[in-house]
């Protein structure tokens, strides 16, 4: 990072992950019902949009890392700080509530959420970096 500007973005997008981490938890139960009331009974089945907005934001904070430097560190400090929000969060939630439930939402919200992650990460530390 050679700028007080690339710091700043840096520290925007480590914000921006727990952000997004406690965003994603807190959407994790929602039901078509909540967003239909009156279609009824026969329509109560998870509707997990918090793990299609994971799999698009993770990456993406992962790529825009990397755009400040190719080191491990920056570039893939977005992931491991979302990583800990959403287990953090999610074990020790508000009021002690777990967030991370025994179902299957969850654990497809950390898989889509990191595995793009990591990928992405694996891309930028897999080139070399351009001379400057």
């Amino acid at each position: 990072m050679r700028s007080a500007a690339d710091r700043l973005f840096f520290v925007v997008l480590l914000v921006d992950a727990v952000l997004l981490a406690v965003a994603e938890l807190a959407f994790l139960p929602l039901r078509v019902r909540d967003l239909a009331p009156g279609v009824g009974v026969e329509a109560n089945w998870p509707l997990p949009l918090s793990v299609l907005v994971a799999g698009l934001t993770t990456p993406l904070l992962v790529k825009l890392a990397a755009g400040l430097s190719t080191r491990m560190s920056v570039a893939g400090a977005p992931l491991l700080v979302w990583l800990l929000a959403v287990i953090g969060f999610g074990i020790a939630g508000p009021g002690g509530d777990l967030l991370l439930t025994n179902d299957w939402r969850p654990l497809a919200m950390l898989a889509v959420g990191a595995l793009p992650g990591a990928v992405v990460l694996g891309g930028v530390l897999g080139t070399t970096p351009a001379r400057t």
